[in-house]
């Protein structure tokens, strides 16, 4: 948002006065946060920092210890630089001392060799800060009228992140916490460039959060980076690269003016033992050597979209009809608390649909055939059709209940069974499979006496139906006895707490070996557990020597701080390593 010292030398009421850059080349590039002129020696203990100094000289001190405590204050309480004005103190240049002390804290140094009017260099630069608050606060402006509509719109993660990184013209990538890219935008760069390897480079990602926010910057990696998530619970993070390339550009694509051009440069800057060898540059106690940083507004940008995509993952859009739509909203309020369970029980009552003091099972359908891609045409059309075969079987079973389109693939049932558990399910499916051999999986989780369980009876089924469904064979209704442990895992492979189980338990192995690609640990973990804890065995299988299989094992539980020879801690690695899978699978 500030002006640096170079664009600052740049403008016109300062090249009227032919400056010539003294010292501190390696701090042009730093903000200027104000302009302050003062003609006495002890001005640092009035500055705050980020001040470009101007004076004439005719108060500072004339003994070479003097000069060179004034530029070290200046260092200290962090000023941007320096400009003098010849004529009045000093004729020809500024003295060696000077330019030798500035030189070594980098700080620039620059001097006037004309008269130069201070007032009209501090009305252009004040003008210049005013001005670009001003395109900062349009742009940020626009930001949030951008992702006001795409939140109206309900926009799909896709465009929220082509909308952000149009923004900001920079690289953007969504990605779930087991770092799988869920959706990106190139920003004009390689798309093959910016995904390969997505997850070990994800995992070298550092980006600490500063202050009190939740968006972080590595400078180490370009990324800046914001989680994704809402009401406490996180289940992603959005990361844009910046710079996008070796520029620093705004949301224009402006590049800023290196501004100098042709500004005339001392040839040689003295050391103070008098040869003419300059001496290098240091950061000072008050100007660090700082990594440049995003602009507040690229912030702004990617938290702005991180609540969109948030937002838009709450809400639920359902084009069918009235009544449906009402069965939807009824479904979904048991799967997600977003009403009270007396309220659920109410309108569903009003529908003709008692849920109160009955057997409540909830059940899935869906195709076992998945060739149809999600979203397209004749999948929303197979969908609308297995819905309305759903609601008709319900009937023709002679039971009541809530239906609707659970997902894009599948059809959700509360079934207020009348009669028997197990008899009421058999006829439901019969009916349903009517005239459709062979073509639908169906799943139904636990009974439940009340309505308050009756989102885990749903939760269940959903979970079933994933884990059975490349079952070719089966009861005719899936129950959760049928699934194992793999297809569980696999089922809840988009559940954030899975995901986060993984990073806790191989987090530190899988960023040691992103790391070391070439000496890889997670196979020689995997081979251990997979043969039974049998470290003999497990060496022989993986073609490596006992002592060098145990050292690998060694390591292994140095990076992982466990215990290989705990039955315990064995499990939960193993259990990690097949959710692992589930989620890349």
């Amino acid at each position: 948002m500030f002006p640096t010292v170079r664009e600052v030398i740049a403008l016109d009421p300062v090249r009227v006065g032919a400056p010539r850059l003294v010292a501190g080349e390696s701090g042009l590039d730093r903000p200027v946060r104000w302009v302050h002129s003062a003609e006495v020696p002890d001005i640092a203990t009035l500055l705050r920092g980020g001040e470009l100094v101007l004076t004439t000289g005719i108060g500072l001190p004339s003994d070479d210890a003097g000069v060179r405590a004034f530029i070290s204050d200046l260092a200290e309480v962090g000023v941007a630089g320096l400009i003098v004005e010849l004529g009045r103190r000093y004729t020809a240049s500024v003295p060696r001392v000077m330019a030798a002390a500035a030189q070594k804290l980098g700080m620039p140094l620059v001097e006037l060799r004309r008269p130069t009017p201070f007032v009209q260099i501090t009305e252009a630069v004040h003008a210049l800060i005013v001005d670009a608050q001003l395109a900062e606060l349009r742009a940020t402006e626009q930001i949030h009228q951008r992702f006001t509509e795409l939140s109206v719109e309900g926009a799909e993660p896709a465009e929220v992140v082509h909308q952000a990184a149009q923004l900001a013209g920079c690289p953007v990538v969504l990605e779930n916490l087991a770092r799988q890219v869920l959706a990106y935008d190139a920003a004009g760069d390689r798309a093959e460039m910016l995904l390969d390897g997505w997850e070990q480079h994800s995992r070298r990602v550092k980006a600490t959060p500063s202050g009190s926010g939740r968006t972080g910057y590595d400078p180490d990696t370009g990324w800046l980076v914001t989680p994704v998530g809402a009401r406490g619970q996180d289940w992603g993070r959005l990361l844009l690269r910046w710079p996008a390339s070796g520029a620093m550009q705004d949301l224009t694509g402006h590049t800023p003016d290196p501004g100098l051009g042709a500004l005339p440069r001392f040839p040689a800057v003295v050391a103070p033992d008098g040869t003419g060898a300059p001496e290098a540059a240091e950061p000072g106690p008050g100007q660090p050597d700082r990594a440049v940083t995003p602009p507040t507004r690229l912030t702004i940008l990617l938290e702005r979209a991180a609540s969109t995509l948030a937002l838009g993952r709450l809400i639920r859009r359902d084009a069918e009809g009235l009544a449906r739509q009402l069965h939807g909203t009824l479904l979904s309020a048991l799967l997600d608390h977003s009403l009270p369970v007396s309220e659920v029980a109410l309108r569903a009552a009003a529908l003709g649909i008692q849920l109160e003091r009955r057997r409540l099972v909830g059940v899935v359908v869906r195709h076992r055939d998945e060739s149809l891609t999600a979203g397209t045409e004749a999948a929303q059309a197979a969908l609308r059709d297995l819905a309305d075969a759903v609601s008709q079987a319900v009937r023709e079973a002679k039971q009541i209940g809530l239906t609707s389109a659970v997902d894009d693939r599948a059809v959700g049932a509360l079934l207020a069974v009348r009669g028997e558990e197990e008899p009421a399910l058999e006829s439901f499916a019969a009916a349903l499979r009517r005239g459709r051999p062979d073509t639908l999986l169906i799943a139904a989780g636990s009974g439940v006496d009340s309505l308050r369980e009756a989102r885990r009876s749903l939760v269940e089924a959903r979970q079933v139906a994933q884990a059975a469904r490349h079952d070719p064979s089966g009861p005719a209704v899936h129950r959760l006895p049928n699934v194992g442990l793999p297809g569980l895992l696999h089922l809840l492979r988009d559940e954030p707490r899975l995901q986060t189980f993984v990073e806790r338990q191989l987090g530190a192995l899988l960023t040691y070996d992103a790391e070391h690609p070439k000496d890889a640990l997670l196979p020689t973990l995997r081979m251990f557990l997979e043969h039974g804890r049998n470290k003999s065995i497990a060496a022989g299988a993986a073609h490596l020597s006992r002592p060098a299989f145990y050292e690998r094992l060694a390591r292994i539980e140095r990076i992982l701080g466990v215990d290989l020879d705990s039955v315990q801690a064995c499990l939960s690695l193993h259990v990690a390593l097949l959710a692992r899978d589930a989620l890349r699978g």
